[in-house]
């Protein structure tokens, strides 16, 4: 009694204990993702078992059609796989870190699937399947295939401005981030800074981005810029951009001739002050070798110079103090100067002889003329 009811008792355990780890070997497969034929794609994919650590010797991967187990695409035994896949197939993870992505490399219109994923457990030592085996066909992946280029995205399209820093990114999204695409600019000077990015977007979905930052110059300007992605395979894809480039605003047509004219003004103002100089000491030096200024002795006043221009042109002698006195009014050294009488002409009779008396009154002012200046 004793013995069924042990046997009974390992019944129940196994029948538990196989239900919980059948339920707890899972797998998370893409359900759907694009291909670009002639290229590659990666099918991503994460698998989860129960119980303790399992190397990858104790794993073995196998991709199959959904309704055709038979149908292989991948296996680690290369006989095994249909020869429509063999050499384009490979296990991209570790299994025994969970992963079991799949990637297929020169992609052909008829590998469009669906993808399932099985593992099975082998033997350590004659790595031969166990009964263990757990196939995911209700996860399973489908690809689409893409014939037309990946179109390129060029952005932020905007205006340059000359001497600024100006930033340019060309990005693509893609399947396949084992080989990623490879970017490449028209332009790639020396001075150019070019950065590259890859991020996953989702579900298996990439994006390779480059990043183009320079300096644009004037030369620049209605250039045209080409970003070229190169896929695995060989496909190339490109897009263009004709840069604009706005002048920077300077003031150098007007600073420039300003600042001529005014260097040139005061040079002409400095040479004239030095030449003012050098001809007032010249005329220095030639007054003082004239004796007309004395060293330390003031020039004549303005009267002195006024007087001294009056005497030049007046027609009568200078006479000293002493012949201004009124007792010498008359006089020129003691001698008395008799003045010239000039009759009335009321105590003369008019003559009829108006040409006559015009001569005999020049003879007569000559006579006094002479007596006036003979007596001086």
């Amino acid at each position: 009694m004793d013995h069924e009811r042990k046997i009974m008792m390992c019944l129940v355990l196994a029948v538990i204990c196989s239900s919980v780890l059948g339920q707890e070997w899972t797998a998370d497969v893409v359900k759907s993702i694009d291909a670009l034929v002639g290229s590659c794609v990666v099918l991503p994919c994460t698998v989860s078992h129960p119980g303790t650590y399992l190397s990858t010797s104790r794993l073995r991967g196998i991709w199959h059609r959904k309704d055709k187990s038979n149908e292989i695409f991948y296996h680690e035994d290369s006989t095994q796989i249909l020869d429509s896949f063999k050499g384009r197939t490979r296990l991209l993870g570790n299994l025994g870190q969970n992963n079991c992505t799949l990637e297929i490399v020169q992609v052909k219109d008829h590998d469009n699937g669906p993808f399932c994923f099985r593992i099975e457990l082998v033997r350590k030592d004659t790595n031969q399947p166990t009964t263990e085996k757990y196939s995911f066909v209700e996860k399973c992946a489908d690809v689409t295939m893409i014939h037309d280029k990946p179109q390129l995205k060029l952005g932020p399209i905007k205006t340059a401005t000359q001497g600024k820093p100006y930033t340019l990114t060309c990005s693509v999204h893609h399947t396949c981030p084992s080989h990623f695409p490879q970017i490449k600019w028209s332009r790639e000077r020396k001075d150019d800074d070019i950065t590259e990015v890859h991020k996953h977007i989702h579900s298996g979905v990439w994006e390779a981005e480059s990043i183009l930052s320079f300096v644009p110059e004037e030369k620049d300007d209605e250039s045209e810029l080409t970003c070229t992605a190169t896929f695995n395979g060989g496909i190339k894809s490109e897009a263009k951009f004709t840069l604009n480039v706005k002048r920077q605003q300077n003031y150098n047509h007007i600073i420039i001739p300003a600042v001529a004219v005014t260097a040139t003004a005061v040079i002409f103002g400095l040479f004239c002050v030095l030449m003012v100089k050098k001809y007032k000491k010249r005329i220095q030096e030639l007054q003082s070798q004239d004796g007309r200024i004395r060293p330390g002795a003031s020039g004549p006043t303005r009267s002195d110079q006024r007087r001294s221009i009056w005497s030049r042109f007046s027609r009568r002698p200078q006479r000293n103090e002493h012949d201004l006195s009124p007792n010498n009014a008359n006089s020129c050294g003691g001698q008395k100067i008799n003045k010239p009488h000039f009759p009335s002409p009321k105590s003369q009779q008019k003559s009829n002889n108006y040409k006559q008396d015009l001569d005999d009154n020049d003879d007569y002012m000559n006579t006094a003329d002479l007596n006036i200046y003979g007596n001086v």
